[in-house]
């Protein structure tokens, strides 16, 4: 039996009946309806490729030239590298308009000879099981966890008596860590069987008892520091930097477009993004900074807010955990610290990691 404690990401108890729900639905334990499949009939574009300033623009510019509807999209960037998943109306994706819009961005995606090429493809919506997992495998293929720094954040030792590696991850925790870890070790063909998970503050440390599909545990150097680099990119992937820009507003053609090139005009890079539509809604979210990835200058958010319109966007801090100091090491009643067992092996094909709600588990 596995338990897990968690709160919201902000730390509080959970009371939202309809995330509870969910939890319970992602684990099969609910007996209601099944969830209707959001993405069905769509048709989804997997880019890869160097990134720069205007890039994501650009691909909007091109799809809506194309007078695709972009449905939902994501994208993330790491280590100079962009990786988008952009969802599109079956009606404007269909098979003879596929060919041409891989073609254009595919020259988009073309980039300096020096850089790895990029990469454009049409795949069903329903293949894309989860988009945060499809991104991190995207960028993986992309091999950007090349461009990664050794840190002492992720490290492997060897327990020969019981024929396992021992994985340890202690960095700052933030929502769905345990999510992109496990994830990453289970796509490298590694199967976890115990581990333990725990927060205290903001920090994190997990640690996983893994060996290969194949039984065997991590053998050589050169794999070690392999799953080292993999696991460290996936950390990074999802740090959130840059300003928190929130655009609510009824959506139209061209939208997306519109507002991209306008960061673009300013100066702004897009370091992640999450698109999406309810309706006739756009709730749009960007992560952005400058040319260089430090900063913004808050006259340029100012200028870029009053073109799109400064009661459309909003400047958001990212929600953090409020802790509790007080707290003992191991008071799990309050969200924070508490070490425990739990057998993960099997909890790899499900869906609770999606939720990015986990704070400690026994």
């Amino acid at each position: 039996m596995d338990v897990f404690h968690v709160t919201d990401r902000l730390g509080r108890k959970l009371t939202d009946d309809s995330v509870i729900t969910y939890i319970e639905q992602s684990l099969g334990t609910w007996n209601g309806p099944a969830r209707p499949a959001a993405l069905e009939g769509l048709t989804a574009l997997e880019l890869t490729g160097a990134d720069r300033t205007g890039l994501l623009s650009e691909v909007f510019a091109v799809l809506a030239d194309m007078e695709c509807s972009v449905v939902e999209a994501r994208a993330w960037t790491h280590r100079g590298r962009l990786a988008c998943l952009a969802f599109l109306r079956g009606e404007d994706a269909d098979a003879g308009r596929v060919p041409r819009i891989l073609a254009r961005l595919g020259h988009l995606l073309r980039g300096d000879p020096a850089e790895a090429p990029g990469a454009v493809a049409a795949v069903p919506a329903a293949g894309v099981a989860h988009a945060d997992r499809r991104l991190h495998q995207l960028m993986a293929a992309d091999r950007d966890q090349d461009r990664a720094f050794p840190t002492p954040a992720v490290s492997i030792d060897s327990w020969a008596e019981r024929g396992y590696s021992v994985v340890t991850v202690q960095c700052r925790d933030r929502p769905k860590l345990l999510f992109d870890v496990v994830c990453t070790l289970h796509d490298m063909d590694y199967v976890v069987f115990h581990g333990t998970v725990d927060t205290a503050g903001d920090q994190a440390r997990q640690e996983f008892y893994v060996r290969h599909a194949d039984g065997s545990p991590i053998r050589s150097e050169a794999e070690r520091e392999r799953v080292c680099q993999c696991l460290q990119a996936a950390i990074e992937r999802r740090s959130l930097e840059g300003a928190r820009l929130e655009l609510c507003t009824p959506d139209r053609p061209g939208l997306l477009s519109d507002v991209t090139r306008t960061f673009r005009e300013n100066g702004l890079l897009v370091a992640q993004a999450e698109v999406s539509t309810k309706g006739d809604l756009a709730a749009n979210v960007f992560y952005v900074t400058d040319a260089a990835g430090n900063a913004v200058d808050q006259c340029a958010i100012d200028a870029v807010r009053e073109r799109v319109g400064t009661d459309r966007l909003v400047v958001r801090e990212e929600p953090r955990p409020q802790f509790d100091q007080k707290a003992a090491p191991g008071d799990r009643d309050h969200g924070v610290g508490g070490l425990g067992l739990v057998y993960l092996g099997n909890l790899v094909k499900r869906n609770l990691y999606n939720l990015g709600l986990i704070k400690s588990c026994s």
